[in-house]
């Protein structure tokens, strides 16, 4: 963070509110930012800050469920002396994007994704058998309420305040109701991966799928209406950006009130991610707010907001202690076929 300027500070909050889907990005963020901001002062600062891990990846953001996989977040408990050896073996799923220790008897916690035709359980029964976990706990969404981070790196803005969420159940219950085409999928690989830094990204990005520059955007706007593409924007470290704390905070809300309430902790800014999930008897907590703050006091600012706005008193936080991995999910490629044919017995084979 102390290597951050005001002008690197400004342009990573324009890459994560809504990178520019047009021939030449870097030019217009360079508008944006104003002053004798060029084209190629962009890049360079934007190459800059991929080095020191700031910027982790620019890419487009896809609603996992639309496109027709399934995920879950999964809780484990391993035995102190097997949690690194059970979150090694949990990181080769390709289709593993975030796995985290927590401080908590469930200390291995990590989001599961699954390609279309593939059987979510009986991968996740692998996983715990490959692993050696004590308890696994499948953790589905039954109700989306927010999904989307973005992170202040100005520090001016108050970590309690609140705003409309940007995607939510809402617009995947739409999405949902449009089947991917062959050309989607093309448009999809496309753009899912890190942008190069070069003046007209896109272009190179759809010469990659045999798709003109026009024909990519045509396709990338026709996916955001129809629910699928959430945005395009840069992803951070979260630690190296400066946000050291990572709280998720789960609370035990009485089932007739898990939607009102869980949509009004949506709202706070800092709530990233906010769900409803299954309870279990060793697991009695229903609405999960993943806050990001910049130190614990920042989480416990949020967490309290949170506390005053519902009226909720019987929750818990859980910090991540060690992070294992954290990535996006490639879709629609023979990696998660791969696993599949080496892991459960009678998958099929990725077709060449």
């Amino acid at each position: 963070m102390r290597d951050l300027d005001d002008r690197d500070q400004q342009l990573l909050n324009l890459l994560q509110a809504d990178f520019p889907v047009t021939s030449a990005p870097f030019a217009v963020l360079a508008e944006q930012l104003g002053g004798e901001t060029t084209e190629a002062d962009v890049i360079a600062r934007i190459g800059r800050l991929r080095e020191a891990r700031v910027i982790r990846q620019i890419s487009a953001i896809f609603d996992t469920r639309s496109l027709g996989y399934s995920s879950t977040l999964v809780a484990m408990r391993f035995e102190p002396d097997r949690l690194e050896r059970g979150a090694a073996i949990i990181n080769q799923h390709p289709g593993v994007s975030h796995n985290y220790k927590r401080n908590h008897e469930f200390n291995l916690w990590f989001t599961l994704a699954t390609p279309p035709g593939s059987d979510i359980d009986r991968t996740l029964q692998a996983l715990h058998e490959l692993s050696g976990a004590a308890t696994t706990r499948k953790l589905q969404t039954i109700k989306l309420f927010k999904i989307g981070v973005k992170l202040d790196m100005t520090g001016t803005k108050d970590v309690t305040r609140q705003e409309d969420p940007d995607y939510t159940g809402i617009q995947r219950d739409f999405a949902l109701q449009s089947p991917l085409t062959d050309l989607d999928v093309r448009v999809i690989r496309a753009v899912q991966d890190d942008l190069p830094l070069v003046p007209r990204p896109f272009e190179a990005c759809a010469a990659t799928q045999q798709l003109t520059e026009s024909e990519l955007f045509e396709g990338m706007a026709d996916l955001k209406r129809r629910g699928h593409l959430r945005r395009v924007a840069a992803i951070l470290h979260h630690r190296r950006a400066g946000f050291a704390a990572n709280a998720m905070a789960v609370f035990a809300v009485p089932e007739d009130r898990a939607e009102e309430l869980g949509r009004r902790m949506a709202e706070f800014a800092s709530v990233s991610h906010c769900y409803q999930r299954p309870v279990y008897p060793d697991w009695k907590y229903n609405v999960f707010a993943m806050i990001h703050g910049r130190k614990v006091g920042d989480c416990e600012k949020v967490v309290e907001a949170i506390k005053q706005a519902t009226g909720l008193d019987d929750y818990a936080v859980l910090y991540s202690t060690k992070e294992y991995k954290k990535t996006r999910v490639r879709y629609f490629t023979a990696e998660l076929e791969e696993w599949e044919a080496a892991h459960l017995p009678g998958a099929a084979a990725p077709v060449a």
